[in-house]
């Protein structure tokens, strides 16, 4: 568990096809005004995808995902902000290092490109998110298959960070994510959040993404993921509560001020 308040991870999606806000700041110029809009929010790391992961998305070629996002990443240096790359290339990964990213988000937890561990390694200062998926867009819901969830995905993130650390990349270094939305059903997606503290037993920080997914507008009847906001906020104070390291979010301010509530009641 830590000390620290719980950060607040925004979303910038240079994507035309990401499910909450794709095309919204596929465009240079709007990515830009997006992320400084968070930044006067008080987001604590920005993380740039080019590429989107939701189920059923097509891969796009490294060239394509690299000027989508190294752009950006340039662009917002000299603004001071934390900046993370949501990737699962090593060859994405290193250049957004090279431009001035101080994490790489990795959906795959490394599966996807054998070199990814190494390259973490070989750069210390860097703090990688290692996330919890079965297979890839586009077939992991077929594999969301568990007789314990908890346990299994527990055991599956361990087992990962145990590759990580014989690829040489530090224990310090390594942050976890239990992939909500990833190769899981609502119900799976539930019992994990019931559950996050066990996950945080394996001695590592915990970030959670949950917001304005599906399993969110299933509950609430909310068919577009602007209408799932609130309920991402109840989890947020949730989450905060249970001093998640991070939560990663589509908006900033009312997740900010969430944890400021949660922050002042416990104090």
């Amino acid at each position: 568990m830590q000390d620290q308040s719980t950060l607040v991870m925004g979303v910038l999606n240079v994507t035309p096809d990401s499910f909450a806000d794709g095309g919204q700041h596929f465009a240079f110029e709007d990515a830009i005004s997006r992320a400084k809009e968070m930044i006067a929010e008080g987001v604590d790391i920005i993380d740039i995808g080019g590429e989107s992961t939701r189920p059923g998305a097509e891969r796009i070629s490294v060239d394509e995902e690299l000027a989508r996002v190294i752009p950006v990443i340039i662009e917002l240096k000299p603004l001071g902000v934390t900046m993370s790359i949501d990737t699962t290339r090593s060859q994405v990964a290193q250049a957004a290092i090279s431009s001035g990213v101080e994490f790489v988000n990795d959906v795959s937890g490394g599966l996807a490109d054998e070199k990814m561990g190494k390259l973490i390694g070989a750069n210390p200062a860097i703090q990688y998110i290692a996330m919890h998926s079965r297979g890839d867009s586009r077939n992991m819901q077929t594999l969301a298959n568990y007789k314990d969830v908890v346990r299994e995905v527990k055991d599956e993130l361990e087992a990962r960070t145990l590759e990580l650390l014989k690829a040489g990349v530090n224990s310090e270094q390594i942050i976890l994510d239990p992939g909500i939305g990833f190769a899981k059903t609502s119900e799976h997606n539930w019992e994990l959040l019931r559950n996050i503290d066990r996950l945080s037993l394996l001695g590592y920080p915990i970030l959670v993404g949950v917001s304005r997914k599906r399993f969110l507008g299933e509950l609430t009847s909310s068919s577009s993921p602007d209408d799932r906001e609130a309920a991402t906020i109840a989890l947020t104070t949730e989450l905060a509560r249970k001093k998640v390291w991070a939560v990663r979010t589509h908006a900033v301010k009312a997740h900010k001020d969430a944890i400021l509530v949660v922050n002042e009641l416990e104090r």
